[in-house]
This record gives structure tokens, C-alpha cells and sequence, in this order.
């Protein structure tokens, strides 16, 4: 068995960094197809959802601030109508936040002018939506629902951007209450409408919960692997290996080498390998192999890359490598 020292000492007789001594300048997705990364349950929310917007006051639109401009699905977009709409940006906390002024002007180019960046985990930001959501409904016409007293907001977005977790949020601050729906750090947790949870007693304000929905069709593979990132679609789907190495790229792109001290390179590197030799040494990940000899079968520790890579991503998602905005 090899010891932890030699696994190091393997891991640094790769080279450092890419072979032509710098950082790549483009990605190369190969011959990629982000048309299967749609799964077929989502056509069937979208139907769902469409039916039951003529009970909804207002829409609330959760993303990923670290992607506030990717990925945000044009059939939801199409589906706001003329309804009042409220983008929430979540996970601000792991977004670069110097980035916010350039997003916010990019939004209001395309006509998003009532943008809020949250925080659900500890609440940041989150007590300005019911005001500004009642300020909106009062301000727009209500049709068949202008005799009621009841506020019926929908949440709509694409998978695992937080949407329950505002729902839960929004219920502690306003009504001092616990959770009312399943939080999962995984796409799909939500599958189906749901019935309206209360989040407000003054003015009275009910939320629906909806299944996140992507875009039947991405603008393209990179859209995709920035949703892939965030968690929008399942790893398996896309590929971890790549997955990892385009993060790799990004990072390097936006000069983010926090990754270097975490695991231990002497210097930054667009390397996957190479990176992902230090992650599986300084996280203990390796894995028996019987290798076939001429005396029999001997058994060998190897790093296990797949593990490595897998870590590399958890660690972007819970913002151990630093604050990033992929768009």
C-alpha cells in the first residue's frame, strides 16, 4: 500500500499548470448536447402551473444569484403575463458581491426593474419581499380577484434555487412558524403544485410552491453546465469529470485560487488532473484496485478521481472556494 507521502509526491510530479504555461481563454464543451439534460416530468409542471396562474396576484421568481442572468427559463418568462413579477436572486452569500451593480443594470435592460437578493439560510434580505410584493399587487389591477382580501402569490424557478427555503424563511420572519416544506440540497425535491402555504398575516398572503422547471431547450451547453453547477441539474445528467473542469476554468478565469491553499498546490493550475490529485490526497479519497501481477493479485490503493471531483463541487456549492458569479 502506498503511503500518503508518495500519493503527494505523485500528485506534484504532474505539472502545474496547462501545457501552453497559461490559463485556457475558451472552454471545449467537445460534441456536448444539453437537449437530454431536460427531464420529462417538468413538461407536466409547467401544464400545472399554467393552469393555476389565474388564482395568482403576483409572481415570485427565485434563481441562483450566481447565475442571475443564465438559464432563467423564457417559458416561465412567457407565462408571467401581465401579472406582477418579483425576481428573488437567492444564495447572495455565495455570489461575488461586487458583481451586484453590473447585474442589476443587465436586468433592468431586459426589463426586470423589481429584483431582490436574498439570503434564505439566515433570513438576509428576505423582509423586504412581502412589503414590496403587497406594494405591487396594490399598484396593478386584479381582475376576477379584486374583491379578495387574500394575497395568492406563486413561486415559480428552475430546480434547487431555494424556492421552499424562501417559503420557510418568509414563514419564521412573519408568522414566528417552522418549516412547511421539504428542503433538499438536490433538483427535484418539489414535484408537484403544491396546496398555498399561509407566509403572512397582515396583509393575509399565501404562497404556492411549484416544481422547478429548466428551459426545454438551453441557449447552449455553456448555460447548461452553469445550471449543472448550481445544481439546477442532476450531476449525473452532465458529467462530474467535466463538471469539475469547467469550474477549474472559471476560476482561474476570474482569478479565484482559493482552491490552491484549501488543497495544498504550490501554484495555481488548469490541470484537472492535476487538482483533482491534491483534492483526493488531502481528503483521504482513494480506492482499493486489484491489479493483476505475475505472482497473483495484489491489492493497491489509488486516488479515486471520481470521489475528488465530486468533493470539488460540494465544495463550490457551499462557497469553500470563494464568492463566484458564473455570468
Amino acid at each position: 500500500m502506498r503511503s500518503w507521502v508518495g500519493l503527494l509526491r505523485a500528485a506534484a510530479a504532474l505539472g502545474p499548470c496547462s501545457e501552453s504555461g497559461g490559463f485556457r481563454t475558451r472552454f471545449d464543451f467537445g460534441s456536448r448536447d444539453a437537449a437530454s439534460w431536460f427531464p420529462g416530468h417538468m413538461a407536466k409542471g409547467l401544464r400545472q402551473m399554467r393552469a393555476s396562474l389565474r388564482r395568482a396576484d403576483c409572481l415570485v421568481e427565485v434563481h441562483d444569484a450566481r447565475i442571475p442572468l443564465s438559464g432563467r427559463n423564457p417559458v416561465l418568462q412567457e407565462v408571467l403575463g401581465i401579472r406582477p413579477h418579483l425576481l428573488v436572486l437567492n444564495k447572495m452569500d455565495l455570489a461575488d458581491l461586487r458583481q451586484q451593480s453590473r447585474v442589476l443594470e443587465q436586468l433592468r435592460q431586459q426589463g426586470c426593474s423589481h429584483v431582490v437578493f436574498t439570503d434564505c439560510q439566515r433570513d438576509g434580505n428576505v423582509k423586504k419581499i412581502v412589503p414590496l410584493v403587497a406594494k405591487l399587487i396594490s399598484s396593478s389591477p386584479r381582475y376576477h380577484r379584486a374583491e379578495s382580501i387574500e394575497y395568492s402569490i406563486m413561486v415559480i424557478g428552475v430546480p434547487n434555487v431555494g424556492k421552499s427555503s424562501l417559503i420557510n424563511s418568509l414563514r419564521r420572519l412573519h408568522l414566528k412558524k417552522g418549516r412547511a416544506t421539504a428542503v433538499g440540497g438536490e433538483p427535484g425535491v418539489t414535484k408537484a403544485v403544491l396546496t398555498r402555504i399561509q407566509v403572512c398575516e397582515t396583509p393575509l398572503m399565501y404562497l404556492v410552491d411549484t416544481p422547478g422547471v429548466l428551459p426545454p431547450k438551453l441557449a447552449d451547453v455553456e448555460t447548461g453546465m452553469k445550471l449543472a453547477l448550481c445544481g439546477a441539474i442532476r450531476d449525473h445528467l452532465v458529467g462530474e469529470d467535466i463538471m469539475a473542469d469547467y469550474l477549474l476554468y472559471v476560476l482561474n478565469q476570474q482569478q479565484q485560487f482559493g482552491y490552491m491553499e484549501r488543497y495544498g498546490l504550490p501554484e495555481a493550475s488548469d490541470n484537472i488532473r492535476h487538482v483533482l490529485k491534491y483534492v483526493a490526497v488531502t481528503l483521504g479519497k482513494t480506492q482499493k484496485v486489484k491489479v493483476l501481477t505475475g505472482t497473483g493479485n495484489v491489492n493497491m490503493m489509488m486516488l479515486n478521481y471520481s470521489a475528488a471531483a465530486y468533493e470539488f463541487l460540494r465544495a463550490f456549492r457551499a462557497g469553500r472556494l470563494g464568492r463566484l458569479t458564473l455570468d
